[in-house]
């Protein structure tokens, strides 16, 4: 979708807007199942990059205490009561810039993964940077999809991030997708962007082809220590517009309701589940910070009737759009 257009939509009154994304969203997700996804940090801190959102980042004084890369046994306890809590995906980040091939830590991580896999989950994992022999590597040893978030727009990135490029994250994109991987790709509300930068943040995602399989949609919980920490809390309404412009934009994707759920009322999170969200993190903790308690998810998705996703650890990638050429590769030549 245009740049126009999302603002067109964005500018619709709040009941019109959900009205769309809620029809759109029938008319791909017709059971309306809830997919729930478990986030483990398997590396955490001392990061080089300067994200300033994020506690991680050894640039900023925080009271994170950091942490080597798990062990294995370790991170299989955690999949497995992920799995017996009825969590469809498992999903792990490590706090890198990014990883190289035939390093003793990726080779760990990649020993980590097969493990997982094989617990009948889709596997998920966010390292940073991957170039492409990395990416084909991660999909042999059985990764599902890769998390790669963009944040923003091209414009404000700078202001966010300056120890890398848009340019690398889209790169690292490409390389997820030609080794067959599905992306899970969103960004961040309340990182002092304007709405301008948030439709722009859904153009380019909407314009990769394939387009991501997941998007997750974060709302800013500012952190003691960082550049962003006293930023102001995000306005429920504007992140159930944010969703439901996201479902429209990328009608066929997971649209995820992701950090900042422990600020949310039960009435803001159906409305964000109305308005086409259809995945959550399920847990206690997302990364770094708190997330809603399994048992009160369950308690909140019966109370609405929605049931809950099955596993789909052999699910394909979105495949290209052969008649559409636009790509990560170079979704912001034409826009920026």
């Amino acid at each position: 979708m245009t740049l126009t257009e999302l603002q067109e939509l964005h500018a619709l009154p709040f009941f019109d807007l959900l009205k769309r994304s809620h029809e759109v969203h029938e008319k791909n997700f017709p059971d309306g199942k809830i997919q729930l996804c478990t986030l483990l940090s398997i590396k955490t801190g001392g990061c080089s990059e300067d994200c300033a959102y994020c506690t991680q980042s050894a640039r900023y004084e925080t009271e994170l205490k950091n942490e080597r890369l798990l062990s294995k046994e370790t991170v299989m306890e955690s999949a497995r009561a992920a799995h017996e809590n009825g969590s469809t995906r498992f999903c792990m980040g490590a706090a890198w810039r990014g990883v190289r091939g035939g390093t003793e830590r990726f080779n760990q991580v990649v020993d980590i993964i097969k493990d997982v896999s094989s617990l009948g989950m889709e596997v998920c994992v966010t390292l940073g940077e991957l170039g492409p022999e990395e990416a084909v590597t991660l999909k042999e040893a059985g990764v599902t999809a890769y998390n790669h978030n963009l944040d923003t727009s091209p414009e404000h990135y700078p202001n966010i991030v300056t120890s890398h490029t848009y340019e690398d994250r889209l790169r690292t994109i490409r390389n997820v997708q030609d080794a067959g991987m599905s992306v899970c790709c969103g960004g961040i509300l309340g990182i002092s962007e304007t709405i301008t930068d948030r439709l722009r943040l859904l153009e380019i995602i909407s314009t990769f082809n394939p387009q991501p399989e997941s998007v997750p949609i974060n709302s800013l919980m500012p952190m003691p220590g960082t550049p962003l920490a006293e930023n102001p809390q995000v306005d429920p309404f504007d992140l159930v517009r944010m969703i439901a412009c996201a479902r429209i934009a990328v009608p066929g994707a997971k649209v995820r309701l992701s950090a900042g759920r422990t600020r949310l009322s039960d009435e803001t999170q159906a409305l964000c589940f109305y308005a086409g969200a259809n995945s959550i993190f399920y847990g206690d903790k997302l990364l770094t910070a708190e997330n809603p308690e399994a048992g009160a998810d369950r308690e909140l998705l019966a109370k609405l009737g929605l049931e809950t996703l099955e596993p789909n650890p052999s699910m394909e990638a979105p495949h290209l759009d052969h008649s559409h050429p636009a790509s990560p590769a170079c979704a912001t030549a034409g826009c920026c």
